[in-house]
């Protein structure tokens, strides 16, 4: 139901500036900006105005919005979802492994269809794989006085509190290695927001020549980049899937040639297993 008048649900007028729309399922208006001179945004336009004619479709680059039918020509050309060129450090498949281990799912079998002089190859394999490596892991929960406010703050609902804890032992770890400093530059892996290269601009200061390049193969809304504007501190977000990142051609790398510290917080195993440490600066 479309309305731009009191409704029976008690909402009253739509925000100013905002869609007339209402969302019947949320209770309430929709809330996004129109253009000067409308009612509805363009979501809502086909299905409030019944004059106008003309069909919505979805994007067929990203379903999750629609665009006219007689318009998806030119959307198509501006569309954020559009596949744009592709930029120096992107290197297919550069972190994906050789490309016979590649392959390695066509060949798999299940355990219990090996020989039993197979099976004693592969358990010799393994253990030869494993020898020297430490599979102990110990929990090291730690916190920095950069977070100290915010994670105090009483406003914090239980999401918040446990992203900021997460956020602070991270920090509280880079430091006890020594990697908290300046004149580096840090890589933030699935950099979602970037609130983690954010917190630790803030636990810098005034360090010098700090640098943070934030990688994600995603766009992000309410990115937290615009709040940094220390003059000794420089950021940079590419929009890139880890599979095909090249450190070694990312310009201010390669321009500045800074130590590199990776970071990141919202990394699936998958991504973890992309990671491209053997590229890593010393």
């Amino acid at each position: 139901m479309a309305a731009s008048a009191p409704t029976p649900h008690g909402t009253g007028f739509p925000i100013e500036g905002r869609c007339g729309y209402y969302v019947e399922k949320k209770k309430r208006f929709c809330r996004m900006v129109v253009a000067a001179g409308k009612r509805f945004c363009g979501e809502h336009a086909g299905a409030a105005e019944e004059e106008n004619a003309r069909k919505r479709i979805l994007c067929p680059l990203d379903p999750k919005h629609t665009v006219y039918e007689d318009q998806l020509a030119k959307h198509l050309k501006k569309c954020n979802s559009r596949e744009k060129p592709k930029p120096d450090f992107f290197i297919q498949d550069i972190n994906a492994g050789l490309k016979d281990e590649t392959e390695i799912s066509e060949q798999l079998v299940p355990i219990s269809s090996l020989s039993e002089e197979q099976l004693e190859n592969l358990i010799k394999k393994l253990r030869k794989a494993s020898e020297g490596l430490n599979s102990t892991l110990k929990d090291q929960i730690m916190s920095h006085p950069a977070l100290h406010d915010a994670l105090h703050d009483p406003k914090n609902g239980d999401s918040a509190t446990k992203h900021l804890k997460q956020q602070a032992s991270i920090l509280g770890n880079i430091e006890k290695l020594k990697l908290l400093g300046p004149r580096r530059c840090f890589v933030e892996f699935g950099a979602g927001k970037g609130k983690l290269s954010h917190w630790v601009d803030i636990a810098l200061k005034d360090a010098e020549e700090v640098h943070f390049i934030l990688v994600e193969k995603v766009t992000t809304r309410f990115k937290v980049d615009g709040k940094h504007r220390k003059k000794n501190s420089v950021f940079e977000r590419l929009q890139i899937d880890i599979q095909h990142l090249c450190l070694n051609k990312i310009p201010l790398l390669s321009k500045e040639k800074l130590p590199v510290v990776g970071i990141g917080k919202h990394l699936c195993g998958v991504a973890t297993g992309f990671l491209p440490l053997k590229k890593r600066r010393k």
